[in-house]
């Protein structure tokens, strides 16, 4: 059986999509238990010489000018979760709670955090037995993180909020009893650990890059769909012509035309029609293909930042690499070099995350570095280009269905019905089309441009990074409607030109939509063939019935 360890290191986005969709059971590796430790009693054992740390012995925010007494320690974490627990809006689904957890657990399994192996370990639990925190999507600034959804999914951990499990909504205690699994008491630094970073609007990313992958190579199939229907002019795809701008992304979508389209006696020469195309249909690869490019920088920051440490304060040994602090050699502020003897570890070494080999037979000198990794800047710039490379996907498909349905560009009969007038067609199907893809010009609009000052001023610069992600998510949902629009116009006006000439892949994407839906003869509710073209763009079957007949696509 397929497991996913959490270790801190090499998780990727894949991973995080087999947890959170396909219930992958994941574990700790391991090799992070050391390292975890490791911090684990530098936290101990700074609480005992009372040092001023950020979050163990500091209030929070304003208040970390306020010291709290090693007693009030235990206290100061609880009432952390307690009153960080503010997010309000519907609850986020579950996949993006696993996807949640999942990340939380690979930040605290780097050995950074200070934090217990049974923490992790109880997250972990959670995920394998289906506990699954409510955690309302709406109140993250985007930094410190994801402070009040994290809250909400810490409160399940100690017994309070609540969670769903096997179907039902049940106080957080309660879940914990019926699924077997202790519930935490937390301690020094914990509460902190688990709610200051970035998981929530990492995961809603990953998640909806996973969708926006599949969107991509749809969106060339059902353009391909149209070229064939529309007795495209193929030039615009010829391989010489998108190699000689060189764009990955645009070379893949020409390619990916040209391989479902391949066969096909639709597709004319110039002149035999006309010259050239509209721009929608003869520039589909470069518009696809900067979508593509856009989502490929995105894919590669968030593959950082699922396995970066995102907390704050973080706890490194002092030989952890090359890297020097603004002090030279001598540490923090604070003065924070420790030595630590770790005599459960005295057998043999560990590697940390950065490949650096720790003997902890050795006393291990340690150091606490406060900073702003939790800050969600790197996740909402690239969301909010995830959001804008996926509406141009929509904004070009919009006008691909237009050239569909009026008669006066594609030689068909007006709104692809054959009895209009009586009959309205497509007419209304593009109207809501429109509708979404004006929507999202709206959703498109950076969140990560707005900022404002929280916490008395403290906190005076926020990323908006969960808020990006979650926008980023409701345009890929409309981006699917907008093809699945376009699939259904494309496959209708295939049967007034005649599918049996189009191309292999075009004739494979028909026959799956035919499944789905049947040609419309008479005007019906065609919000039910939307919805069941909508599922077969999104989960990727449409996708799959073209790559099974032609191969897999770019």
């Amino acid at each position: 059986m397929k497991e996913v360890a959490v270790q801190g290191k090499n998780l990727a986005i894949e991973d995080v999509v087999e947890v959170a969709l396909h219930n992958v059971r994941t574990r700790l590796s391991e090799e992070a238990i050391p390292l975890m430790e490791a911090s684990r009693a530098f936290v101990l054992r700074s609480l005992e010489e009372g040092r001023a740390i950020y979050g163990v012995t500091t209030g929070f925010g304003r208040f970390s000018q306020v010291l709290i007494s090693p007693e009030d320690s235990r206290t100061l974490q609880r009432n952390l979760i307690r009153s960080h627990a503010t997010g309000v809006g519907d609850p986020l689904p579950v996949p993006v709670v696993r996807a949640t957890m999942l990340l939380r657990a690979n930040t605290l399994a780097k050995g950074h955090s200070g934090v217990r192996p049974e923490l992790v370990e109880t997250l972990i639990s959670m995920l394998n037995a289906g506990v699954h925190p409510i955690i309302p999507e709406k109140g993250s600034l985007g930094a410190s993180g994801d402070l009040a959804p994290l809250a909400h999914m810490s409160l399940v951990l100690i017994g309070e909020g609540e969670a769903e499990y096997k179907g039902e909504r049940l106080p957080g205690a309660e879940a914990m009893r019926r699924a077997g699994i202790p519930v935490v008491e937390l301690q020094p630094k914990e509460g902190l650990a688990l709610i200051n970073g970035t998981p929530l609007m990492t995961a809603i990313g990953s998640l909806t890059l996973h969708t926006a992958r599949i969107l991509c190579r749809t969106a060339d199939v059902v353009a391909a769909m149209t070229a064939d229907s529309l007795g495209a002019v193929g030039n615009a795809f010829d391989e010489r012509l998108h190699t000689s701008r060189g764009h990955p992304g645009q070379m893949d979508s020409a390619a990916n035309l040209r391989r479902v389209v391949a066969g096909s006696k639709l597709i004319t020469r110039p002149g035999e029609v006309r010259i050239q195309d509209a721009y929608s249909i003869r520039c589909t690869p470069q518009v696809h293909g900067a979508s593509r490019d856009a989502m490929g920088y995105a894919w590669a920051v968030l593959g950082r930042e699922i396995n970066a440490a995102t907390d704050n304060p973080l706890f490194f040994p002092s030989n952890s690499g090359s890297g020097t602090s603004c002090y030279g050699s001598g540490g923090d502020a604070l003065g924070s070099h420790d030595t630590d003897e770790i005599s459960a570890r005295d057998d043999h070494g560990a590697v940390d995350a950065y490949g650096n080999q720790f003997n902890y037979s050795n006393r291990l000198n340690m150091e606490v570095i406060s900073g702003g990794n939790f800050h969600g800047q790197p996740v909402a710039l690239a969301m909010d280009f995830l959001g804008i490379a996926l509406s141009e996907l929509a904004n070009i498909s919009e006008r691909r269905t237009e050239h569909l349905l009026n008669p006066m560009l594609s030689g068909l009969p007006a709104f692809l019905t054959e009895h209009g007038g009586l009959n309205s067609g497509f007419m209304i199907a593009q109207y809501t089309a429109a509708a979404l893809v004006s929507e999202n010009k709206i959703l498109a609009s950076p969140a990560s441009v707005d900022s404002i000052p929280t916490s008395a001023n403290q906190e005076d610069h926020v990323s908006m990074g969960t808020i990006a992600a979650r926008k980023a998510r409701q345009i890929a949902e409309h981006v699917a409607i907008v093809l699945a629009i376009e699939a259904l116009c494309a496959a209708q006006a295939l049967d007034f030109r005649g599918v049996e000439k189009a191309g292999a892949g075009t004739k494979a994407a028909y026959r799956r939509i035919r499944e789905a839906v049947p040609h419309l003869d008479d005007d019906r509710i065609l919000h039910d063939d939307i919805e069941k073209v909508r599922r077969i763009v999104e989960s990727g079957e449409l996708l799959e019935a073209v790559e099974t007949e032609v191969g897999r696509l770019l």
